[in-house]
């Protein structure tokens, strides 16, 4: 995604940690019998407070943490380990050094990503971020921040760059892309560029934990054919699927069942229209023509 395009969003984005506890206290809440009311009057706060802190839309404050799981009846030993997960929930993820160069929109999709056990994405108009060359990269954020210095375009890159090692831990998440043909055919940085930028996903294509689909012209008309979006999967049960799209003035994360599904099944449609050898084949007949 090319992460070219202005929006507002939260200044601190969720960690993953963060959501998955604001879960747990709803969860803890709602097994207690208490109302959004009942722990509002409890920390002395309006209840959109507390919709807030569950929804992972602000920090999770130790004392607010430890009042309320005390309204809902939990024992010392659960909500002294709560109140230590929730100081690390607090803590600016890896990313934070990044914000001047980071929009505020997109700080959340980092998030996702780094916890996410699955992502799927699809992308009518760029190489996946998270499979692009150094090179390739710098070309594509130099068109979405034409005004960038030189050295804040650079620190793009290398958060680019630097979202990428997830592919390398142990544990990787496992990564299906969906690309249009077009991507291929738009000449992003010159030849040397592309063909670079080719090989690398030929390369990639052949790691176990990542697939690429290349969407032929062929194709024609599609299901998918709209906005680029990412299909995030976690391990952990609070955490629903979310969908991550684009939009001009900023971006949208989805976590409705029906608009999940939506973009599931597009994804799922959209990978039926080509194959691992025709990928491959388009792959390496595009850049001989870089060549």
């Amino acid at each position: 995604m090319s992460e070219g395009r202005s929006g507002t969003g939260s200044s601190s984005a969720p960690t993953v940690l963060r959501m998955i506890l604001g879960r747990r206290l709803q969860e803890r809440r709602q097994n207690a019998g208490a109302s959004l009311e009942d722990a509002a009057r409890a920390l002395r706060v309006k209840p959109l407070t507390i919709r807030r802190l569950e929804k992972a839309e602000v920090g999770l404050k130790p004392l607010y943490v430890e009042i309320l799981l005390d309204t809902y009846g939990a024992d010392r030993q659960e909500i002294e380990e709560f109140v230590a997960l929730a100081e690390r929930a607090n803590e600016p993820g890896w990313w934070h050094p990044y914000r001047d160069v980071l929009p505020s929109w997109f700080s959340g999709y980092v998030s996702l990503e780094t916890g996410a056990c699955t992502l799927r994405t699809y992308e009518p108009h760029y190489v996946t971020g998270l499979l692009q060359t150094p090179r390739y990269a710098r070309a594509v954020l130099g068109g979405g921040f034409p005004s960038d210095r030189d050295e804040d375009l650079q620190r793009r890159v290398d958060l680019r760059l630097r979202r990428q090692s997830l592919l390398e831990r142990a544990g990787a998440p496992t990564l299906w892309t969906v690309l249009e043909e077009a991507v291929l055919h738009r000449m992003v940085g010159g030849p040397e560029v592309m063909r670079e930028q080719i090989d690398r996903l030929l390369e990639v294509s052949e790691l176990e934990h990542v697939s690429v689909d290349i969407v032929p012209f062929t194709a024609g008309a599609h299901v998918g054919a709209c906005a680029p979006f990412t299909y995030f999967r976690f391990e952990e049960p609070e955490l629903p699927d979310i969908v991550y799209t684009e939009i001009l003035s900023g971006a949208v994360y989805l976590d409705q069942r029906s608009d999940v599904v939506a973009h599931l099944e597009a994804h799922n449609r959209m990978s039926l229209l080509t194959s691992d050898t025709d990928s491959r084949a388009l792959l390496n007949r595009m850049r001989k023509e870089y060549s």
